[in-house]
């Protein structure tokens, strides 16, 4: 087939793209720019489009079209293919074609998904179950790539709860990590969130299985007598103790997606100790508390991580504090997308107040192509967080100035974490020149 993607630049539709690819199909695309995800597809023989997006870019022939969730009706080339009558459909919408034609394992939560799937897919495939698994980041284990393609009957894969986006799966295992208020902006409340993931969990087949945190008590309000097959798991469970010895990734929040792992293993009926030995050899995955030691001008330890709801910006810096208890800890923070800052705008000052580390810059709020409301874009921007937050050691920063204000203050020896899920993590590959000097801009 030929398969061209609108927005192939995406973490989800670029690892789409990269299956088809290895299943042989021809692979096109276009994004509106180019990015080390892009380039890596290149590489691989995708021929990707760059800038405006327009119908020409659309291969002759083309026998689908796939785009982002993020991609507008009025888009040149999905108005081009339906006047074509090209099959399209969005991500999620291929996505959930393929969980048909496996046993489809779906990680789901507010938090936690990323590296929840990483430790299933990797557990598995160290098993020798040879998973095909789909994933919102990158595993060194998987030659630093978002998608894994194998042969067996199992997929495992990140399910998004964005609009709604998990109603198309049908998986036969279903994990569910947490439910917290976020994508306010689509959700409205809580109450919407908690309906929509009844609704999914309603997907299973009589014979599914759902892996519950025990810990969630949202969790608690979804689960119906119709679900037979509940595996619960929790930080009290004698699991956890032994996973805190053996875990490299630091946190309480990734015990407990070591659990989550732990349990999607033991309903598929893996002996404990294969489990436990996958699991302890888990090294992390891209964004996600990514440790680099910088020697040069001074040398500090860098951490880049993709915590953005203050959930898990809190975990995230305690963490950090428990890891380095003796060193200072400075974080360079991206807050994404208006519509959550201002939402959760409360939410967010409350942690920046308690937050255990020695300084904070917070830099502009990183705008979400099509998904920003003008109003909302009017009442909320970092200013206004730094004012609220009320505390010395919290600082804004524009982005453009933010390297220089590191070189002129850092005496050596500090922690820098650089969070967010926006495009920060830019400032995070020029620090250690990876592949490229990256401009920030």
């Amino acid at each position: 087939m030929k398969i061209h993607f609108i927005g192939i630049g995406g973490i989800g539709v670029s690892a789409l793209a990269k299956y088809y690819l290895k299943k042989g199909h021809k692979v096109t695309g276009s994004d509106l720019v180019s990015s080390e995800i892009t380039k890596t597809l290149k590489k691989l023989g995708v021929k990707i489009f760059t800038g405006r997006h327009k119908a020409k870019n659309l291969p002759e022939n083309a026998d689908l079209v796939v785009f982002s969730p993020a991609v507008k009706p009025d888009n040149p080339e999905l108005k081009e293919a339906k006047k074509l009558k090209i099959k399209s459909l969005s991500y999620p919408e291929a996505l959930g074609e393929l969980t048909k034609k496996y046993f489809t394992i779906a990680v789901s939560g507010t938090h936690g998904k990323s590296t929840t799937t990483a430790m299933i897919g990797l557990l598995l495939a160290k098993t020798g179950l040879d998973p095909t698994v789909i994933i919102g980041t990158k595993l060194k284990e998987f030659g630093d790539s978002n998608c894994r393609v194998g042969k067996s009957q199992y997929l495992v894969i990140e399910a998004d709860e964005h609009m709604a986006s998990f109603l198309n799966y049908w998986p036969k295992i279903i994990v569910l990590t947490t439910i917290e208020a976020d994508h306010l902006d689509y959700y409205k409340n809580l109450g919407n969130i908690l309906k929509t993931f009844k609704k999914y969990i309603g997907h299973l087949p009589k014979d599914g299985v759902l892996i519950a945190n025990g810990d969630d008590k949202n969790i608690y309000h979804i689960i119906s007598t119709a679900v037979k097959n509940v595996f619960w798991y929790s930080l009290k469970d004698r699991g956890g103790e032994k996973l805190r010895k053996i875990l490299k990734v630091p946190g309480e929040y990734n015990i407990s997606n070591a659990l989550a792992a732990l349990a999607v293993a033991r309903a598929l009926k893996i002996p404990d100790k294969t489990s436990f030995k996958a699991l302890s050899e888990y090294r992390g995955s891209w964004r996600r508390f990514e440790i680099t030691k910088i020697l040069e001008p001074k040398p500090y330890t860098l951490i880049s991580d993709y915590a953005h709801h203050p959930t898990e910006i809190k975990a995230t810096l305690k963490a950090a504090r428990e890891k380095f208890p003796r060193k200072k800890i400075w974080c360079v923070f991206q807050p994404h997308q208006h519509q959550r800052t201002f939402y959760l705008f409360k939410d967010f000052v409350e942690v920046f107040r308690q937050a255990p580390i020695d300084k904070l810059i917070i830099t502009d709020i990183y705008d979400v192509a099509g998904r920003e409301e003008i109003d909302i874009k009017k009442k909320v921007n970092s200013e206004k967080l730094v004012k609220a937050a009320d505390r010395n050691s919290v600082i804004y920063l524009p982005k453009e100035k933010i390297i220089n204000y590191l070189k002129n203050n850092l005496e050596g020896g500090e922690v820098v974490m650089i969070m967010g899920a926006g495009d920060i993590y830019n400032l995070a590959d020029y620090l250690t020149d990876k592949r490229i000097k990256t401009k920030i801009k």
